[in-house]
């Protein structure tokens, strides 16, 4: 354990947070995918954060660029506690022009070399990029651990999943030692793992770099015109080829209950985002939120407690299987197996069913929606029915593969118009 503490305190994380996530459609129109709501009260970036928080790593740099006040801002909230006296630090690094004024970020790469002289300034060993856009517990220390042991030039976090469903990521190749013998971008035959012959490894787009290695190999790619300077497309497959790449298996790190599976998500798709949040509703979720020795930190708006009013028979406000959050107000309203975000207001006689609901949301009187994930700040008007009718739903919103339908302000306004 001395060991490992000393290691975080020479690393530091770097995170990946300037891509919008177009598959998430309308969700991120106004704000980049790392700053999308998720359970209740979090944004998707708070669990690559509290990851390296709790993991002891206290040097932070964010990388941003499409759409990026919203992320910025949460940030400067909800995580402004570190401390520089205590050598703790947490930049925001927006694409700006450092290098050259003809472009701004060309890559994940390219945002780490264009901050080359800040990551100095941290006089870091060890340097942990993630991906700002998904949903997991891990413990960076013990990867760390592995990265330093087996004297790797990379250790590339990797999922163990089914062979067959490897084809849609970046599949690992991996000996009996678990060095990298070769890297491919979703195969149709994936390469199984070493005695596990239904099983594949998929990268997560988490590497760990010593920093005087990946610092040489940054500005070497910069210089290469051929390049795409991204980290999975180009120095990863360079590493696996020349040099030492170890695959890290994230059931060694995932911070779970004992015995569940490990979990990670890629809430990517509008039908990803609302069956994760939908979830969180079950009996046990696969994600524990409530767990204090790995907690997930947040900005958290002062609020007063949820408040549930009326006791009628058609007309009362209850919430069954569902998580509803502070300043809530559910006035006469039936809601199932759905999750309310902050501020959220229901009127009488409206019916929430597998609803993800925004903060700052109301609903007004007999509203029905079923299978919905509702935008921030939207009005729903009295009357209105989704979730019955795919394709009178269609016809003013968008209603993804999986039947969920997304509604926002702007496409209430569309129809309030034509009606």
């Amino acid at each position: 354990m001395v060991e490992t503490q000393r290691l975080t305190r020479r690393a530091m994380a770097f995170v990946l947070a300037g891509g919008r996530g177009s598959r998430l459609k309308e969700l991120t129109d106004r704000r980049v995918k790392p700053a999308v709501y998720f359970g209740g009260k979090t944004r998707i970036i708070d669990f690559a954060l509290s990851n390296a928080m709790n993991s002891g790593i206290r040097k932070i740099a964010i990388a941003t660029q499409y759409k990026a006040h919203s992320l910025i801002r949460h940030c400067q909230r909800g995580w402004n506690f570190f401390r520089a006296e205590r050598n703790e630090f947490l930049d925001i690094l927006p694409a700006s022009q450092r290098t050259s004024e003809d472009h701004w970020y060309r890559g994940t790469a390219d945002a780490v070399t264009q901050n080359i002289d800040i990551v100095d300034d941290y006089d870091v060993d060890y340097i942990v990029i993630l991906a700002g856009d998904h949903i997991y517990k891990m413990d960076y220390e013990i990867m760390l651990r592995e990265h330093v042991e087996s004297g790797a030039d990379v250790t590339v976090g990797c999922l163990t999943v089914p062979r067959m469903e490897a084809t849609a990521f970046g599949v690992m190749d991996v000996d009996a030692t678990g060095r990298i013998v070769s890297f491919l971008e979703k195969p149709a035959d994936p390469p199984a793992m070493p005695g596990e012959p239904d099983k594949a490894l998929a990268s997560m787009g988490i590497y760990v770099f010593n920093w005087a290695f990946v610092r040489d190999l940054l500005l070497r790619d910069a210089q290469d015109p051929t390049s795409s300077h991204d980290f999975g497309t180009d120095l990863i497959p360079d590493i696996v080829k020349n040099g030492k790449a170890m695959a890290h298996r994230f059931d060694t790190s995932c911070i779970r209950e004992a015995h569940a599976p490990a979990y990670w998500k890629d809430v990517g798709t509008v039908d990803a985002f609302w069956q994760a949040n939908i979830a969180l509703t079950d009996f046990t979720p696969e994600l524990d939120l409530w767990d204090t020795d790995w907690p997930i930190w947040t900005y958290s708006e002062s609020t007063p407690p949820a408040k549930f009013i009326h006791d009628e028979a058609d007309r009362r406000g209850v919430a069954i299987s569902s998580m509803v959050s502070g300043g809530c107000i559910i006035s006469g309203t039936e809601i199932r197996n759905s999750l309310l975000f902050t501020e959220v207001h229901t009127n009488s006689y409206a019916v929430l069913d597998h609803a993800v609901v925004l903060p700052y949301v109301t609903v007004n009187r007999h509203a029905r929606l079923r299978n919905v994930v509702i935008d921030s700040r939207v009005v729903i008007p009295e009357g209105l029915i989704v979730g019955e009718d795919p394709e009178a739903d269609a016809r003013w919103f968008r209603v993804s593969e999986g039947g969920v339908t997304l509604i926002t302000q702007d496409m209430l306004d569309r129809r309030a118009a034509s009606l």
